[in-house]
């Protein structure tokens, strides 16, 4: 197992489609070739935008073992595990926390894998090798950390055996508990709670909304235009920026990965007024874009989350991520659950006040975790 060779490039082009799809596979979406190919050749990442390509291929004599998205970070954005207040620190005491080396998918807070193998037997092994390796690696970078995050929770939990620190964060996921259909699920909400989600459906009927799902290969070209501009608007007054990711990124995707993205289309008459965009695996559907011309009453809720569980019901999907924050989520019926990522520090001061930080930050999630699951509108133990 000792004989591995590590290669850091800096395009997955270096890599090729076939050699990163015969160990990432193309299921889960963010590590597919296409998908990270999109964001180096729209220029969404790239060394001016502080998010260098560093993607790492193991071989051993010369066959593929694995890879694993890799970038070198100048600053913290579109990560979603936020570590500003460690930058500060670092700037408070004359130190520089950039760069860093980043494993994550670039502004796409959703778990999956992130250390992709050809062989999964060789799992535990190969991450006790890099445990030591990626540490040793960052040094050489002049890095003042790793991070690896939304690792998978049993992965991330090896990761801190190997020494790499462990942050947990709270989201909002569905699954289907077996209720065969929309009714279904809304039969095990307590009555109050069943009458408001109904009320919210029919309040975006009356207003003369009507919404469609489409599978990525029926979007027409002006379809994806409209999505496009509702995306820029929702970053214009979130952030008063025009999004991190530009059209051609949307545009590749719509032709080298269609089966995988599902839109969600919403209409007043004839004209679109508002746009929710899916990705989705065999098991999972991932809710990330939206956008809309005008506010409606509720139709934030009924493209995001309720097309979107309807949706899982009819295609089989047992799990639905609608995305990072939205404690608005549990009371729709998305449950409260953890994420995990890794971090080691290089500095070992630091390393020690961090880790004091975590364990504090820990209790506090498992009891905002163990609070929020008591709002969800599930019927208690009497059936109230």
């Amino acid at each position: 197992m000792f004989d591995l060779e590590l290669e850091f490039v800096a395009s997955i082009a270096d890599v090729g489609a076939e050699v990163w799809s015969s160990a990432a596979g193309c299921d889960y979406p963010f590590t597919r070739y296409e998908f990270l190919h999109a964001l180096e050749a729209s220029g969404a990442v790239s060394e001016d935008r502080g998010w260098q390509p560093h993607h790492l291929v193991i071989r051993r004599s010369e066959q593929l073992v694995g890879v694993m998205p890799f970038y070198i970070k100048t600053h913290s954005y579109g990560e979603y595990v936020f570590d500003w207040s460690w930058a500060d620190a670092y700037q408070r005491h004359g130190r520089s926390y950039y760069p860093k080396l980043l494993s994550a998918i670039p502004f796409t807070p959703a778990t999956g894998p992130r250390l992709c193998l050809v062989d999964e037997s060789e799992r535990s092994s190969i991450m006790a090798i890099l445990a030591k390796a990626l540490p040793a690696h960052a040094k050489e970078l002049g890095a003042s950390s790793v991070h690896i995050l939304f690792s998978r929770a049993e992965v991330a939990n090896t990761w801190s055996q190997e020494g790499l620190m462990q942050r947990i964060g709270p989201q909002y996921h569905w699954y289907d508990r077996n209720y065969r259909d929309f009714d279904g699920f809304l039969a095990a909400f307590s009555s109050r709670k069943r009458k408001g989600l109904r009320k919210e459906r029919r309040v975006v009927l009356e207003q003369g909304l009507s919404l469609q799902v489409l599978p990525g290969a029926e979007v027409s070209a002006e379809q994806w235009r409209f999505f496009f501009h509702c995306y820029q608007l929702t970053y214009a007054k979130r952030s008063g920026h025009g999004g991190y990711l530009p059209e051609t990124f949307f545009t590749e995707l719509a032709a080298t990965m269609p089966e995988q993205l599902v839109m969600v289309l919403a209409s007043h008459g004839d004209e679109p007024v508002a746009v929710a965009l899916n990705f989705r695996d065999q098991h999972t559907l991932y809710g990330r874009y939206w956008g809309c011309v005008r506010e409606y009453e509720f139709l934030h809720f009924e493209a995001c989350y309720y097309q979107g569980i309807e949706y899982c019901l009819q295609e089989g999907l047992r799990h639905f991520d609608p995305g990072a924050q939205g404690e608005h989520k549990i009371q729709r019926g998305f449950t409260p659950i953890l994420t995990y990522s890794n971090h080691w520090l290089v500095d070992a001061d630091f390393s020690a006040a961090v880790q004091r930080f975590l364990d504090e930050e820990h209790l506090h999630i498992g009891d905002y975790l163990r609070q929020a699951s008591e709002m969800l509108p599930f019927k208690q133990a009497d059936g109230t």
